[in-house]
């Protein structure tokens, strides 16, 4: 769905097969990165997604840990989503679940002029030098048809058909549990305590593994990943039934005189994986068949959204004549190492935070949460790199300081208009207040052109008055000036054609 709002975005009317019948049933992913709210902000979702996220939960609340819901409590990770980072962002992290983003985005996507086919399957597809041919079928009436496309982007799951087809191995953990979410009804406001708690880690002998309860507080669901023995578990836990499911979930409240009604139990593997290969030609793999993870940090969809957001720009690039063919070679560049920072990351936290019996030596140091949703760095032939960089594939985004390749700082220019509003539909050349060379630099290159006046930009930047700095649609610096040239517009435009495979 992001894939298909972004590419209408940019002006690309992608074809979107899905094989179910509609969007999500089972609220399943809600944390919401700010950056993946700073996408939806460039397609103009994020008040409507702000204000739907209100009916579902209270914002800003806390990331912790219990023995029982109604028990002791363990550690506070988290004690405010939002607390000490509002500064980076024009945007929040929120909670809102994927049952009511997904038609969000839906709406968006048909409005901006996707088009959509529900419970259509594809059946076979082949690749050859200029393009993809698939044989789709819709499920209920039976009808085939031959489709020819220039690309395909392969966002099939964590079970990919495509990627098997594909022969692209995944790499990283392996399965370590055989987890399930049990989505429930029980009346557990009154548990709760008036605590604002978004995500609460249960840790006892009976099970580990954590809920979330929505607005009323009568529905939420327990992933559970573990049960037994803590220096010993039991992983698999597919073949309990609903009863077993009910008891687990009372072992999680404590609280024996609650009333549940369990309504449905999702199976999935808990891994924490990344496909080896992210491109075979003209076939990209993205979101949950690039990439598997453990719901512990919320990464996951954030990082697939992210996906869709760095490949988008560059297929309608391509396709639109603006650009070389080997921009799109750069996604796979880009996007795999964030993928592999990410699932580790998100590995680290579920051993530490509840399966610490997976604790080995060796294992890498836990990064701030900012680092893993704002702070990845790109390094590819869509950047030009300094010659003095260090190569970090990623930093604090408080520490970047407009390094190509790293995600353009953002700065109130306005009340409700930041830097990162001026980012989204092609490239654009922030100048400081003595750059005028550079901006009139952009006439004919297709460049928006922008005069910042901000007393913080230049340092936020690392550029001087007379500098400037060229950002990607993608919201991601590619290339940088940081004082003035002698010729300043065949130095922007060469930086352009570099950037975009056109020399």
């Amino acid at each position: 769905m992001s894939a298909a709002m972004l590419l209408a975005h940019h002006g690309i009317r992608a074809l979107t097969v899905e094989h179910h019948r509609g969007t999500a049933i089972h609220p399943r992913a809600a944390l919401i990165s700010q950056r993946t709210m700073e996408v939806l902000r460039t397609v103009g979702l994020e008040g409507i997604v702000r204000e739907q996220s209100e009916t579902q939960f209270l914002q800003d609340g806390a990331i912790m840990a219990v023995e029982t819901l109604a028990g002791k409590e363990l550690a506070w990770f988290i004690a405010n989503m939002n607390e000490g980072i509002r500064d980076v962002s024009p945007t929040i992290r929120l909670f809102i679940t994927q049952k009511l983003l997904e038609p969000l985005m839906q709406r968006r996507a048909l409005k901006l002029g996707a088009d959509l086919r529900f419970a259509t399957e594809m059946v076979s597809f082949e690749q050859d030098a200029t393009g993809v041919r698939a044989v789709i079928r819709h499920r209920d009436t039976g009808e085939t048809q031959n489709i020819r496309a220039r690309y395909m982007i392969a966002a099939d799951g964590a079970r990919s058909g495509i990627r098997e087809k594909l022969d692209i191995a995944m790499q990283g953990t392996g399965i370590f549990s055989k987890s399930i979410t049990i989505y429930f009804r029980a009346p557990v406001g009154p548990l709760l305590r008036d605590r604002n708690l978004s995500v609460i880690y249960v840790y006892n002998p009976s099970v580990r593994g954590f809920f979330r309860i929505e607005k009323p507080y009568n529905t939420g669901f327990l992933v559970a990943n573990t049960t037994g023995d803590m220096a010993h578990p039991n992983s698999d836990l597919w073949d309990l039934d609903h009863q077993q499911c009910e008891q687990l979930v009372r072992a999680g409240l404590g609280d024996d005189s609650v009333p549940i009604v369990v309504d449905d139990v999702m199976k999935w593997h808990g891994r924490a994986d990344t496909a080896e290969r992210y491109q075979v030609n003209r076939i990209f793999l993205a979101g949950d068949a690039a990439h598997c993870l453990p719901p512990y940090g919320g990464f996951n969809g954030n990082c697939g959204v992210q996906d869709a957001h760095n490949i988008a720009w560059k297929l309608a690039a391509v396709l639109k004549g603006h650009a070389g063919a080997g921009l799109v070679d750069t996604y796979a560049v880009e996007r795999h190492p964030v993928g592999a920072f990410t699932a580790q990351q998100a590995y680290l936290r579920y051993v530490l935070r509840e399966a610490k019996y997976l604790t080995t030596e060796g294992l890498p140091a836990m990064e701030n949460d900012l680092n893993v949703e704002l702070g990845y760095r790109y390094h590819s032939s869509a950047v030009i790199a300094e010659p003095d960089d260090d190569g970090r594939p990623h930093e604090h985004p408080r520490d970047a300081k407009g390094k190509p390749g790293s995600r353009a700082p953002h700065l109130w220019l306005e009340p409700n208009r930041s830097t990162l509003d001026l980012f989204g539909a092609k490239f654009a050349l922030l100048g400081g207040p003595d750059a005028g060379d550079w901006l009139t630099a952009t006439d004919a290159l297709d460049v928006d052109a922008h005069k910042i006046t901000n007393a913080d930009f230049c340092d936020a930047y690392g550029i001087t008055p007379q500098g400037a700095v060229l950002v990607r649609p993608d919201g991601f610096v590619a290339w940088r000036a940081k004082s003035s040239e002698a010729n300043a517009h065949a130095a922007l435009a060469n930086a352009l054609d570099h950037v975009l495979h056109r020399a």
